[in-house]
C-alpha cells in the first residue's frame, strides 16, 4: 500500500484525505469571502474618491452589501432557484396551432 508520508509505518486513509479536502474547500471559501469583502470596501472608497458624492457612495455600499449577502446565502439561493425551475416545468400547456386537419378542410 502506498503512503503519502515519510514514515513507512503510517498509512493515510481515504477519510483523512476527505477531511483534508473539506478543510481546504472551507478555507478557500473563506478566502473568497474575504477577497470579495476587500473588493467591496475598495469599490466604496473609489466611488467616494471619484465622485465626492455621498449618494454614489451609499449606492456603492448597498450594491456591495447585496453582493456580500448573495455570496453568504449562496446555498439557500441555489435551492430556491432549483425548486422554482422544477415547480414551473412540470406540465406544458397544449395549445392548438395551425396546420391541423381542421384547417385543411376549412381552406377547401
Amino acid at each position: 500500500m502506498h503512503t503519502l508520508t515519510a514514515d513507512p509505518n503510517t498509512v493515510v486513509l481515504a477519510g483523512d484525505l476527505l477531511d483534508w479536502a473539506t478543510l481546504k474547500t472551507n478555507q478557500i471559501g473563506t478566502l473568497i469571502r474575504l477577497a470579495v469583502g476587500v473588493m467591496v470596501l475598495a469599490a466604496v472608497a473609489m466611488a467616494y474618491w471619484k465622485t465626492k458624492s455621498w449618494v454614489a457612495t451609499l449606492v456603492a455600499f448597498l450594491l456591495g452589501a447585496l453582493v456580500l449577502w448573495g455570496i453568504a446565502n449562496l446555498p439557500s439561493l441555489q435551492t430556491k432557484v432549483g425548486s422554482e425551475i422544477e415547480d414551473t416545468a412540470s406540465v406544458a400547456p397544449q395549445v392548438p396551432g395551425p396546420g391541423g386537419d381542421d384547417d385543411v378542410t376549412a381552406l377547401l
